[in-house]
């Protein structure tokens, strides 16, 4: 793929190092009004004259986003109820690019089917986010938007050998959480293993492409892509294949390099970039202390990413011996079960009674409370004592009045006190349902809906992310302002109203 023209060259070094646009993704995602070598060479013309404007010279040869700068938004006259918003803005968010010139010029992606958009400055499928966002179309009856997330999915899958992070030229080489065989699970519960035959192939690819690598391991403490050695076993991290400042975020990145000149950038890159191939970008969670210039995402075993793959695993071990793929069902039930036993030993603190990321490179687990931690008893990792230690923490650390507090720590990282998210809800309401634990479950996720409801009730939107300390308030930090849409948060919001009953009541 040749790269784009926002994407290279002086011209993009110039607006992405100056300060004409406030979110740094609006240039990588503007569009050429022209041919773009006629754009570099009119640039170069023109840049050293006294009285050249840089931003009159991109606005005159690049088409910009609408709403790039923030968080603009203009909601529709407020319908009878939370729910009526939030499927009324379904087909606001369903996006199928068929701009010709977007594709061949700009970082767009094009996809075969439509896709569902989070929403604001998030123009394009993004992966982990999808999955959120399928399950609210379930629940809002629209299953024809959850099997056109599948199959972008799978053609994804077969285009690159794995789903990217999104449908941007820029966010091509690191994936995000592995949430395909989940979004297929929406497919199962409607219409059961016929669903799922289909995609067989491509979700053994992209299982195929989490574990690359692991031919290379050469003992304890190596590690390579995203597979890491432990010795007695092989668990997984996040990664990216560059290694260079992310074109989306150039300045930050390369303003944060020049405050550690004694980190190697390569290495400081890679580790803001496998951050980001989490979804939690950014957190105090991948940080040795507070401060991101601690940054190091690729030295730790994410307790969230195995006990994903866990499940998928089992699912992968359940669907081959549904269809009689014996021996692939019994390769993946073993890998489950090291997989397990590994976490146990490596993840698991007894003491604590809590789940935690492991350091390979120091031999230890970090100390960091997150609500990682309840991804294991989502997938069904957990055992009933474990899930019944996460729970006790859940209550007394995290639940605030409007959710779950995403980690104890308040760094100004949008990842961190005191803002709760969507998908950590989503794993933690159905992770503790699926452990027993019913009563908290049906607590938070009550507590979550009310405060989007106040949200929605004052303001007319659903936004990306909330403070979950007081009723009302929005979430805040991070790299660009709060957006709307939201299509996670829609979708979770949802799921949870039909789950438990929580319609407004007239």
């Amino acid at each position: 793929m040749t790269t784009s023209p926002p994407l290279r060259g002086p011209l993009f070094e110039a607006v992405q190092r100056s300060d004409i646009f406030a979110d740094s993704k609006t240039f990588v995602d503007s569009v050429p009004r022209m041919d773009p070598d006629r754009i570099h060479e009119r640039f170069q013309e023109r840049r050293h004259d006294p009285a050249f404007d840089l931003r009159a010279f991109v606005e005159e040869h690049f088409e910009v986003p609408d709403g790039s700068e923030g968080a603009a938004y203009d909601p529709e006259p407020t319908p009878e109820s939370m729910a009526a918003h939030i499927r009324g803005l379904w087909p606001r968010l369903v996006d199928h690019p068929d701009d010709e010139r977007a594709i061949e010029y700009g970082s767009l992606i094009g996809t075969p089917e439509p896709y569902v958009t989070p929403g604001g400055r998030f123009r394009e499928l993004y992966y982990w986010d999808s999955y959120f966002t399928a399950e609210g179309l379930a629940a809002s009856d629209r299953l024809e938007d959850v099997e056109n997330i599948v199959e972008n999915f799978a053609w994804a899958v077969e285009e690159f050998g794995y789903v990217p992070n999104a449908t941007r030229e820029y966010q091509t080489s690191r994936t995000q959480p592995p949430l395909f065989a989940e979004t297929v699970t929406i497919l199962e519960r409607e219409r059961g293993i016929e669903a799922v035959e289909p995609y067989l192939d491509v979700l053994d690819a992209e299982y195929e492409f989490w574990m690359n690598g692991r031919d290379e391991l050469d003992g304890a403490g190596t590690a390579t892509r995203r597979v890491v050695d432990l010795g007695d076993a092989v668990l997984n991290r996040y990664w990216d294949e560059s290694a260079g400042p992310r074109r989306e975020s150039y300045d930050e990145d390369v303003e944060l390099a020049e405050r550690v000149p004694d980190r190697d950038r390569e290495t400081l890159y890679r580790d803001i970039r496998a951050a980001a191939e989490s979804g939690w970008d950014f957190s105090s969670r991948w940080y040795r202390d507070a401060s991101m210039e601690t940054i190091r995402t690729t030295e730790l075993v994410p307790v969230d990413l195995n006990a994903l793959l866990y499940g998928v695993e089992r699912d992968l071990a359940d669907w081959h011996a549904a269809v009689g793929n014996d021996a692939a069902s019994e390769a993946y039930a073993t890998a489950a079960q090291q997989r397990a036993a590994a976490i146990d030993q490596y993840c698991w603190d007894d003491e604590a009674g809590f789940y935690f990321d492991y350091s390979f490179v120091e031999d230890e687990q970090t100390t960091k409370w997150t609500l990682a931690a309840t991804v294991p008893l989502y997938t069904g990792l957990a055992s009933d004592e474990q899930a019944a230690a996460v729970a006790d923490h859940l209550r007394e650390q995290f639940l605030r009045r409007g959710g779950l507090l995403t980690t104890l720590t308040e760094s100004g990282e949008q990842w961190d006190a005191p803002n709760g998210w969507a998908p950590l809800h989503w794993f933690a309401v159905l992770g503790l349902e699926r452990a027993g634990h019913d009563e908290l479950a049906r607590e938070i996720a009550t507590r979550w809906v009310d405060h989007a409801r106040t949200v929605y009730e004052r303001t007319g939107r659903m936004v990306e992310k909330y403070d979950v300390t007081a009723d009302g308030r929005l979430g805040g930090g991070g790299e660009y302002e709060l957006q709307d849409g939201f299509g996670w948060t829609n979708g979770v919001t949802i799921a949870f109203q039909e789950r438990y009953g929580l319609f407004e009541q007239h």
